[in-house]
């Protein structure tokens, strides 16, 4: 079994930072993918940011320029440092672990970017 554990949601000021990290335990795989999905509220979920191991990242265009994703392979964690948030960054944001057999969830945390 593999768990995936977030933190470092909260409520910032537009223009603002914060950094989320996801760890992960449990059954890991040397091949894998880590990112983050966010959902804004009332909309379906999307990709912010991935990275497989031994990969570069790739994000979404919305967030290009503005966020980091980053791993620690050692620790099995991922980050993502977002910077220059805007309110339309406000979602719950998830991160995710994904093998050649299956795809695991953070539980989400809230991030609120206030105008």
């Amino acid at each position: 079994q593999v768990q995936l554990v977030e933190s470092g949601g909260g409520l910032v000021q537009a223009g603002g930072s914060l950094r989320l990290s996801c760890t992960v335990s449990g059954s890991t795989a040397s091949l894998n993918a880590m990112g983050w999905y966010r959902q804004p509220p009332g909309k379906q979920r999307a990709v912010v940011a991935s990275m497989w191991s031994g990969g570069s990242p790739s994000y979404a265009d919305s967030v290009k320029g503005r966020f980091t994703i980053s791993r620690d392979n050692a620790k099995n964690t991922v980050y993502l440092q977002m910077n220059s948030l805007e309110p339309e960054d406000t979602a719950i944001y998830y991160c995710y672990y994904r093998t050649l057999r299956s795809t695991y969830w953070g539980q989400g945390t809230q991030v609120t970017v206030s105008s």
